[in-house]
């Protein structure tokens, strides 16, 4: 099996593929979408990020290509009904990044209760606002969450570990699974007139 990684892939990964007895990787990360789509031919997967467009006009020139393999989480560059059409499966990694996604959320959460980017604006400006800079603990703060999946569950376990109140709505979720969670369920409208903070999980 030929595989083809088009975007920068972590080493760890790249081995992965090399260790395989089974599979041929080409590393080409730097191609245009022409010269893509003159060299997909010959290939039976595709190891994507970001970067590359997977499109109907290259799953059309793609006549060997079985399986696409998106490093993450989002699909959006990728034509899912072409590649349902021309019997591609794709595949991501839903999990992947989502403890970093969590821990980056409450880092932004803090970093917006003790106005770090302002104070950090005025210092290199050569000020120092200390009495205009004044913080706020997010002790029982609410924080609102909409969505509510693998990353927002994860933002509300560690909210929740420093005290916060959390509410959420997802309209993909009932509201017994979310109570489960330890998070109140409310409507959208509710989430908007009762957080302190409110986080997009979507």
């Amino acid at each position: 099996m030929k595989i083809l990684v088009s975007d920068p892939l972590s080493d760890v990964g790249i081995d992965i593929f090399k260790n395989s007895p089974d599979i041929e990787v080409d590393v080409k990360t730097d191609l245009t979408p022409t010269e893509l789509e003159e060299i997909i031919g010959v290939y039976h997967g595709l190891s994507i990020r970001s970067k590359t467009k997977v499109t109907e006009e290259l799953l059309s020139k793609a006549k060997n290509l079985k399986v696409v393999g998106r490093a993450g989480i989002g699909l959006d560059n990728v034509d899912i009904p072409a590649a349902t059409k021309a019997g591609v499966a794709v595949m991501n990694t839903p999990f992947g990044n989502a403890i970093t996604t969590a821990e980056h959320t409450i880092a932004m959460i803090l970093s917006l209760s003790r106005n770090i980017p302002r104070a950090t604006a005025t210092m290199k400006d050569g000020k120092w606002e200390k009495k205009n800079l004044k913080g706020h603990e997010i002790y029982q703060k609410t924080l609102g969450l909409v969505g509510i999946g693998n990353i927002g569950s994860l933002v509300a376990e560690r909210a929740m570990g420093m005290k916060m109140k959390v509410i959420g709505f997802d309209p993909y979720q009932s509201p017994e699974s979310i109570e489960k969670m330890g998070i109140r369920p409310v409507n959208f409208d509710e989430i908007l007139a009762e957080s302190d903070y409110i986080s997009i999980h979507t």
